[in-house]
């Protein structure tokens, strides 16, 4: 057998959902029955099909489809995508097969699943005998998700170093944009369900290769420890233990939730190494650009609005497709932010000659000074998205005679969701590093 020939052996043994299904049963997580397997186990339903029933016997009653309190007829799966064109046939975020039907006994459902706002997809039924590994693995996948990034970057921002929070987003905005876009040329769908576990579905239009939020669970804890080592003082093997447990939270929680396969996970690790091993020695520079060329705000909004329209041509409607607009603008909005900040002297970044920097001591005036920018902030920063969110839809829709009684359908026209997107995250971004900073230092909290 040829180099070839073993390597296309191990990437289709990597694809292959048999083995996301066994280590969701490794985990606790199972799919429930169906019927045929219930009654292969339970001899007595066998038993209830050879006796001869009444009008009125619950057993009989649950063997007509259709009526009150039993079984409905197997439906079409419900998170089953349709085929694209051009997909080479491969429907996007496909789920392969029926959804499973329920046996008997209704199972317990795993937690409360995150559901789709755009598509109302919902996740499997799912039995779970382990809670800890469960709820572990949903905080994993949520450190890919956007609470976890509202939360994150503005704290950086607020708290700590503005100078690593700008550099960390440049690096988060690269790796993210890349893996979209790469999701959509490549196009390949999501493990089949049978036989895996279908836990989340909010990303579950999108195509799995490469899993950004490997990507993502990859690019900011080896940047944030690169961006930091030399510049505060901490010990090193902080950022050592820090960095894999991180990773590997993140990725293993893909494979959890049943949205990736092992090989997807791989290529989004190996994918962000390479991305940051040619793009990381430009940070500084783009850095610098953006806070002090004449011009940097005007290039960072055409360069990402373009970027955005190249992305929405890759293919057809997503989520892919808004969440790319949304890193997009978030980035653009930051990086404008900071170049007004820089230019009106509100934050300065610290010499050179006073580095590395000490952690100051935690006093109850540092902590409450640092809670009270979170919560004025985020308020803040509520208040901006959901203003712009109720602007922007309505008035891309009346620009662009796209009917929005049912916004759903409207922003999955490129007309509506780019712009709602570009515009509505690009003023949160602005608002983290210009508009709050500036409300602070006009409190006092600064």
């Amino acid at each position: 057998m040829s180099l070839r020939q073993r390597l296309a052996q191990l990437v289709g043994c990597l694809q292959e959902p048999q083995k996301v299904a066994r280590f969701q049963r490794l985990c606790g997580v199972e799919a429930p029955l169906s019927r045929s397997d219930a009654a292969a186990a339970d001899p007595r339903e066998d038993e209830g099909k050879a006796e001869a029933p009444l009008a009125g016997d619950s057993r009989r009653r649950e063997r007509q489809p259709g009526t009150s309190g039993g079984p409905q007829p197997p439906r079409r799966d419900r998170n089953q995508c349709p085929a694209k064109p051009g997909g080479g046939g491969a429907p996007n975020g496909m789920r392969n097969g029926l959804a499973t039907e329920l046996g008997p006994a209704l199972p317990r459902r795993a937690g409360g699943q995150r559901r789709n706002s755009l598509t109302g997809e919902e996740g499997q039924q799912a039995h779970v005998s382990n809670w800890a590994l469960y709820y572990l693995f949903c905080f994993g996948t949520e450190l890919g998700n956007e609470l976890f990034y509202i939360l994150f970057f503005p704290f950086w921002f607020w708290n700590l170093d503005p100078l690593v929070g700008r550099r960390l987003v440049a690096i988060w905005v690269l790796v993210m944009y890349l893996g979209q876009c790469t999701k959509d040329i490549i196009r390949w769908p999501r493990p089949a369900s049978p036989p895996v576990v279908k836990l989340e579905v909010f990303y579950n239009s999108e195509y799995s290769m490469p899993s950004t939020h490997a990507m993502s669970g990859t690019a900011i804890p080896i940047s944030m420890i690169l961006l930091t080592y030399g510049r505060w003082q901490y010990p090193l093997i902080y950022g050592l233990i820090l960095v894999p447990c991180w990773c590997s939270l993140v990725c293993l929680s893909r494979i959890y939730m049943g949205m990736h396969s092992i090989l997807d996970i791989i290529a989004g690790f190996l994918y962000t190494i390479l991305i940051l091993a040619i793009f990381y020695p430009f940070v500084d520079l783009i850095d610098n650009f953006n806070q002090t060329h004449k011009y940097a705000p005007l290039i960072i909004i055409g360069l990402h609005l373009a970027l955005g329209i190249f992305s929405f041509t890759l293919d057809t409607w997503s989520t892919s497709r808004g969440d790319t607009a949304e890193i997009l603008g978030s980035g653009a909005g930051i990086a404008c932010g900071s170049h007004v900040t820089y230019n009106v002297g509100l934050i300065l970044d610290p010499s050179l000659d006073i580095l590395p920097l000490a952690m100051p001591p935690i006093t109850m005036t540092l902590f409450g000074k640092a809670i009270l920018r979170i919560l004025i902030g985020m308020a803040f920063v509520l208040i901006v998205r959901d203003m712009m969110k109720k602007i922007t839809i309505p008035l891309a829709c009346k620009i662009f005679s796209i009917p929005c009684d049912d916004v759903r359908k409207a922003r999955q026209h490129m007309e509506v969701e780019l712009p709602y997107r570009y515009i509505t995250y690009g003023m949160v971004g602005f608002s983290i590093t210009f508009l709050i900073p500036y409300i602070f230092f006009f409190i006092g909290i600064s």
